[in-house]
């Protein structure tokens, strides 16, 4: 192969695998951003439950880097949780729907995101 040919072969190779990681990246910066938006006031910046409104709640909320309990529930939960509210799933009356606020993409990219802080699956510690 001609050392020009070697060259181009090499730059598409970097691209394609550049173009294979960059929606994760992409969508990363976002789920924080909106985790930090929609979610923080409660939940904290964290992810520990120690938001700035606990205070003023009757009912704490859940700690996101618990990986014991985080682990316990699907992505499915925690999707429906954040798109439907609490009492989708049988929880507290005080976490709010996001599905009028935020698309599906954008929830589940949540749910990665929680998974980040939690440093956990589904099933497993």
């Amino acid at each position: 192969m001609h050392p020009v040919h070697k060259t181009y072969a090499f730059i598409l190779g970097l691209a394609v695998l550049f173009l294979a990681l960059l929606p994760d990246a992409l969508l990363a910066a976002p789920a924080k951003d909106n985790y930090r938006t929609y979610c923080a006031q409660c939940h904290g910046l964290q992810g520990n439950g120690r938001g700035v409104n606990i205070r003023d709640m009757s009912v704490q909320p859940r700690n996101h880097t618990d990986g014991a309990y985080m682990s316990s529930r699907s992505d499915q939960d925690l999707f429906t949780a954040d798109k439907k509210g609490g009492l989708a799933i049988d929880k507290s009356v005080l976490m709010p729907p996001w599905g009028e606020t935020l698309s599906d993409s954008e929830i589940h990219n949540m749910v990665r995101y929680l998974r980040t802080l939690c440093h956990c699956q589904y099933g497993k510690q």
